[in-house]
């Protein structure tokens, strides 16, 4: 999955999202912080193309969703969804077309969702640069478009500031591109390069303050977990505690604007969490394990609720357990016993 797969909906009931074979699945909370619905289909029949379901949350709380859908013999399109209430169903998948009018999957898309509430899915292209394809204001999509670059590696992360622009980033050899709006609904332009070491498929990006979004990603020659904003030099965190991106959430920790990432780790199978004063990297962070040794497909997601506590989620595909926690009413970081749900 890219991109953080526990959402809050605006009616204050979170909600998970999840590949499932052929399909993507959710489910919600039937009150807040109560018990949890069993998982639904999304879309009803339509079948998708195994992996690479992407996730947005838009300002109004609204989840969008787009993957791939299977349109023939190596054919397929990118189909998305709106998903307006967790105790309603999402809109059925409707095709948003292809990078290159026709033709097999590309890569694995990410979406982020801009002030006014307009999707916009970018995927690597047939040539390896960036297309994008977003909402029209008054409904429908706009036509592809190229973004350029060139070499983009799978999984690219997008992200809104806190402005409502949107951003996105994806992994090159030898770096990072970057393409932003400069202002809202203008088109992406692809600004300077990032000159780092990036594992592919680890970046994830968050807003971190009114002016800046942080990239995270594993730096593929030392393993550190490093954080990077445009404009500044890259700082090493701490070292990656498993594979793949971590996911990242901004909190109020005994006062303070934090930033919590958490990974499951490679070692134990537990999950690592870390928490430091947002964009203050020199002040140093440090792995904490909690809950029960996960299987190695599990993955791990990040949220506050509709009272602005920290929950965490974790999710195995090969068993299909989702395990819960949030934060306790005490100083520091600290969370409650895990529970499936």
């Amino acid at each position: 999955m890219n991109g953080d797969w526990l959402l809050l909906g605006r009616d204050g009931r979170l909600s998970v999202y999840l590949p499932s074979d052929d399909a993507a699945l959710w489910r919600a909370e039937r009150t807040p912080a109560g018990s949890w619905e069993a998982a639904r289909r999304i879309g009803g029949d339509q079948e998708l193309c195994p992996g690479g379901l992407a996730i947005g949350r838009g300002p109004d709380g609204y989840a969008h969703l787009a993957a791939w859908r299977p349109t023939g013999s190596q054919r397929c399109d990118l189909v998305h969804t709106t998903h307006f209430r967790p105790l309603l169903a999402p809109l059925d998948w409707q095709s948003a077309g292809h990078p290159n009018k026709q033709g097999d999957r590309t890569g694995t898309p990410a979406v982020a969702v801009d002030a006014q509430g307009r999707a916009h899915v970018f995927v690597r292209n047939r040539g390896g640069g960036m297309s994008m394809v977003a909402q029209r204001e008054k409904g429908g999509w706009a036509p592809w478009r190229d973004l350029l670059g060139s070499g983009v590696q799978e999984s690219p992360t997008a992200v809104t500031t806190q402005s409502g622009l949107v951003e996105v980033y994806a992994p090159v050899r030898g770096g990072i591109l970057r393409w932003s709006q400069e202002e809202p609904g203008t088109r992406m332009v692809l600004g300077e390069r990032l000159d780092v070491t990036v594992r592919p498929g680890t970046l994830r990006a968050l807003a971190t303050s009114e002016k800046h979004t942080t990239v995270f990603y594993t730096d593929d020659d030392t393993g550190e977990l490093c954080a990077l904003r445009p404009g500044g030099e890259p700082a090493p965190l701490l070292p990656a505690a498993g594979p793949g991106p971590v996911s990242a959430a901004r909190t109020v920790i005994d006062g303070y604007d934090c930033t919590v990432i958490a990974q499951r780790s490679a070692g134990s199978g537990r999950v690592a969490f870390a928490a430091y004063p947002s964009e203050l990297e020199e002040m140093g962070a440090a792995w904490t394990e909690s809950g029960p040794a996960l299987p190695a497909d599990a993955t791990v997601s990040l949220a506050l609720d509709a009272d602005g506590r920290l929950v965490a989620a974790t999710l195995s595909p090969s068993t299909g357990q989702l395990l819960l926690s949030r934060r306790k009413d005490e100083a520091g970081l600290a969370l409650g016993a895990w529970r499936a749900v």
